[in-house]
């Protein structure tokens, strides 16, 4: 039976919150918890975040004193699509992805390929990543690091700090609206950065209201795992140009990346393709180099 996992009380709310019938309170009072694959996943993201309570206070010690990590939306502030690129040993979708991979390997390719950022998968149990992927990646990356993972709670956001990433992976479709608020809050007040992934509209109204300054625009569906290629196109020119946008899933091409960067794409995120490739310095190299079209998206 599927757990109900929103954070319940709205005295979390500020009134203005609880009040009005806005597009959040609405939002707050239809959602409900995610089914399929994604449901899966952020029950099991619960039940690890759940360890974290005993060393809450240890956790938010550590946090105010680990160095400053670079910053992801200045990375991606520059004249051409930035390339985030991942390092994925499996997935629920493909299966195993390249189960040989070694962090430090990978993350050299990636930079010397010129990754404009890198992205560590820490789900164990589907992705057979770690905490530990991730603190080694920090010893060694120069350049910042997205801790992408199911964020259920705002302990795991402050875990993140610790870790040395310098942002967070925040899935809207896997939180309630007021859950995705307290995440975002949360990395905030502890000085990380957030990347929140949108599939449709009302995601993606509550992200910004929110304050997202890094929105990723999914094209696949995680509750099903199918891809849309058209949810980036579609929802891209939506994001205001002071936002940084990132498509993700389903590139794999530079022609790919030609056509999200026409409708105004800051980034993209390119996982299997390139954790698959017997040579990810090259294949990283491929994708990169794609000027920002200026204009693309308007205020």
């Amino acid at each position: 039976m599927r757990t109900d996992r929103s954070t319940g009380p709205t005295e979390h709310l500020p009134n203005s919150y609880v009040s009005r019938r806005s597009t959040e309170a609405q939002a707050l009072s239809a959602w409900t918890p995610p089914g399929g694959t994604l449901g899966e996943l952020t029950d099991e993201a619960y039940t690890r975040a759940a360890t974290l309570r005993s060393s809450a206070a240890e956790l938010e010690r550590r946090a105010a004193q680990v160095p400053q990590a670079p910053s992801l939306a200045r990375a991606l502030s520059r004249e051409d699509v930035g390339i985030i690129a991942e390092v994925k040993r499996s997935s629920p979708s493909k299966g195993v992805i390249n189960a040989a991979i070694k962090v430090e390997t990978q993350l050299k390719a990636y930079e010397l390929g010129g990754a404009a950022a890198i992205s560590i998968l820490t789900e164990p149990t589907r992705f057979s990543g770690s905490n530990e992927d991730l603190l080694t990646a920090r010893s060694l990356a120069t350049i910042p690091l997205l801790k992408k993972d199911f964020h259920v709670d705002p302990l795991q956001i402050i875990e993140a700090r610790v870790l040395g990433a310098s942002a967070a992976l925040v899935i809207a479709r896997a939180v309630s609206p007021e859950k995705m608020r307290m995440l975002i809050e949360a990395a905030r007040a502890v000085g990380i950065e957030t990347l929140v992934e949108v599939r449709n509209e009302d995601e993606l109204d509550l992200a910004l209201r929110f304050g997202a300054q890094i929105v990723g625009v999914n094209n696949r569906n995680l509750e099903t795992l199918e891809i849309d290629p058209h949810t980036s196109l579609r929802l891209i020119p939506l994001i205001p140009p002071d936002v940084i946008a990132v498509a993700e899933s389903g590139v794999s091409l530079v022609e790919d990346v030609q056509v999200l960067a026409e409708v105004g794409a800051d980034a993209v995120l390119v996982g299997s393709t390139i954790s698959a490739s017997p040579d990810p310095e090259v294949r990283v190299r491929e994708l990169t180099g794609v000027p920002k079209v200026g204009g693309a998206r308007k205020s």
